[in-house]
């Protein structure tokens, strides 16, 4: 498919829902001047057969409409060159007790797998041959770290996050792709409040925009923050967030960034028998503060990504369905009621989502 035919996908879905199946309703064509029934489909998420359907896959790196990498359960990574069409099993040997709940892929052969868990279960690998073989670059063998996600500015330079150790988050530094990592000086992170922890639900609790600045999500503690580091991760400043927490596991558990001033965070309770209000909030000053959606997401949402080529478009996920925003987060639409725990978009107009069951899917027309 054509950028220029994706471009004018993307431009309907800004304008209408996605809806998940076929065809859209009629009303899903107001304004469009599509007529349903002539051979028109709204932008809705394809599913790709990913053959691993005991697996819960809540890391993803899409790194183009082609090339797309997920992370899950029982230590399975899975890669795809064409589109979803197959998949490729390449999971590291002797993962299978692992849990995976990042990857960041920089092309079709290399690839950074973060591992969660307590102690030695928190580990990295990284393949240069598109999975055929992969080197443990790090494992964690502090017992009172557990790692929840990871994030590249470039090819070269990345971080890692733990949950707080001795009152504050611990920060993994990496200048040579992944392959060594080691630990900032804690000095310049503030102190961590009672409960505080990171969410390893999207591998979005850690993310970066430009080659400097990453932000941090927290909940757990009495208020959900975010953490705001302008220089690769050597000092952070925190801002509180309307997002509610108060509970372990209450807070903010995704963030996306289309550029060092303009985010999104997107969170709530993860329990399916509570309620989540004010679940999302946006920041237009690179999260120093950050004001609640006049109409946030109905409910928890774990995932969240801008669509490419897009100011004002994005996208949030989670188990009970995808939203939509096209005011740049201010007010969010439920348009797809299927579970997914992460989501992902590319700058040649490739947006994947990945969750339970093995569930991967494209945004497609």
């Amino acid at each position: 498919m054509s950028r220029t035919v994706l471009a004018g996908a993307y431009a309907a879905l800004a304008a209408v829902a996605v809806v998940a199946g076929p065809a859209a309703p009629a009303q899903a064509y107001e304004g469009t001047g599509a007529v349903p029934g002539a051979g028109h489909r709204a932008p809705h998420w394809a599913p790709k057969d990913s053959g691993a359907p005991d697996v819960r896959f809540r890391g993803l790196s899409a790194v183009s409409r082609n090339i797309a990498w997920v992370a899950g359960t029982q230590g399975t990574v899975l890669r795809t060159t064409d589109g979803g069409t197959t998949w490729r099993n390449v999971s590291p040997q002797g993962a299978a007790e692992l849990q995976f709940r990042d990857i960041e892929a920089f092309d079709a052969r290399r690839a950074v797998v973060l591992a969660i868990g307590e102690g030695e279960d928190s580990r990295v690998y990284r393949t240069d041959d598109g999975g055929e073989t992969w080197t443990e670059s790090f494992r964690n063998t502090d017992s009172r770290a557990f790692y929840d996600c990871l994030t590249f500015f470039d090819h070269r330079h990345g971080l890692a996050m733990s949950d707080p150790v001795d009152g504050r988050f611990r920060i993994l530094s990496t200048s040579d792709g992944g392959r060594s990592w080691a630990v900032l000086p804690g000095d310049g992170m503030p102190a961590a409040l009672d409960g505080e922890a990171g969410f390893a639900a999207s591998g979005q609790c850690l993310v970066s925009s430009g080659p400097r600045d990453a932000w941090l999500a927290t909940g757990g503690g009495v208020r959900a923050r975010v953490l705001h580091s302008a220089d690769r991760g050597l000092t952070w400043t925190a801002t509180d967030t309307p997002i509610p927490a108060g509970d372990p596991a209450r807070g903010v558990f995704a963030l996306a960034f289309r550029d060092r001033t303009h985010g999104l965070a997107v969170g709530g309770d993860y329990r399916s028998d509570q309620a989540s209000p004010r679940a999302g909030a946006v920041t237009s000053d690179g999260g120093r503060t950050w004001t609640t959606a006049t109409a946030p997401p109905p409910a928890y949402r774990s995932g969240v990504a801008w669509l490419p080529d897009s100011r004002t478009t994005a996208l949030a996920v989670g188990p009970t369905g995808t939203d939509l925003t096209t005011d740049a987060g201010r007010t969010w639409q439920t348009v797809d009621t299927g579970s997914y725990d992460t989501v992902d978009c590319t700058p040649d107009l490739g947006c994947w989502a990945a969750g339970e069951k093995g569930r991967v899917a494209r945004l497609e027309s």
